[in-house]
């Protein structure tokens, strides 16, 4: 798989994917990411890449002919036209399900905005979806599009030591993560619950399912809806919340 980040600040992007997980998981060649300097595509001695929207709006704005030039440029290389992603707080959010469809794709090529925003003509032309990594706005879109490559890359074959890794986390089943312990067996007068120290896999497998429907419940009750829920299930919903009506 193959990321191409388009952002004005190319050295800070590449030190962070170069870092922990994801830094050996570029290392190992399980995935490839090229960051291109926007600057780099203008035709302005001055290297600009924004100007005054037409608008009495204060603040600038990012021009279309360095991000197309960039976007042509990456085609170019690669001889591929990539899925392009535009991070944008008017995108849909960002979620493990999206995240799972698009580890699926061969390349994808992020583009970072900056100011006040971009040029919608180029957008126009050449993005293919927006997304959100929440209902907030940030001076820039490098933050989102490093959450972005974190939460695709970590799914990809080696990337993590097991499926179990990811597959047992939270939203990745549609549930919250149950509660997790380790050593020592005791803290401060509190106990890991014995059945993780049972040695019993089934009901291990039952405690689970039950602590992730109950903290499920508790903080996020909204994900429960449309969930294909047992009986067994709904009892133990019921008994922490009341009442819930299945949808």
């Amino acid at each position: 798989m193959r990321f191409d980040i388009a952002t004005l600040f190319p050295e800070s992007v590449d030190s962070w994917l170069s870092e922990s997980v994801i830094g050996r998981a570029r290392a190992a060649g399980l995935f490839t990411a090229e960051c291109h300097n926007i600057r780099e595509y203008t035709r302005d001695k001055h290297r600009r890449v924004d100007d005054t929207p037409y608008s009495e709006r204060q603040g600038m704005l990012m021009q279309c002919e360095p991000i197309y030039r960039c976007w042509q440029g990456i085609c170019n290389m690669t001889r591929s036209q990539p899925h392009v992603i535009y991070m944008s707080p008017q995108g849909k959010t960002l979620t493990q399900q999206r995240c799972r469809e698009l580890a699926q794709l061969p390349h994808i090529m992020i583009l970072c905005g900056h100011y006040e925003g971009v040029d919608q003509r180029v957008l126009d032309r050449i993005v293919d979806e927006e997304v959100s990594i929440g209902d907030y706005v940030l001076t820039g879109g490098e933050l989102p599009a490093l959450v972005l490559i974190d939460s695709v890359v970590r799914l990809l074959d080696g990337v993590l030591a097991q499926p179990d890794c990811y597959e047992d986390e939270s939203h990745y089943s549609g549930l919250l993560e149950y509660p997790q312990y380790t050593r020592p067996e005791v803290w401060e007068g509190e106990a890991v619950p014995p059945v993780l120290l049972s040695g019993h896999h089934a009901n291990i497998l039952r405690w689970r399912r039950e602590q992730a429907l109950i903290t499920t419940a508790k903080k996020r009750p909204e994900l429960l809806e449309g969930q294909d829920l047992s009986g067994e299930d709904l009892a133990i919903i019921t008994n922490v919340i009341g009442s819930f009506d299945k949808k």
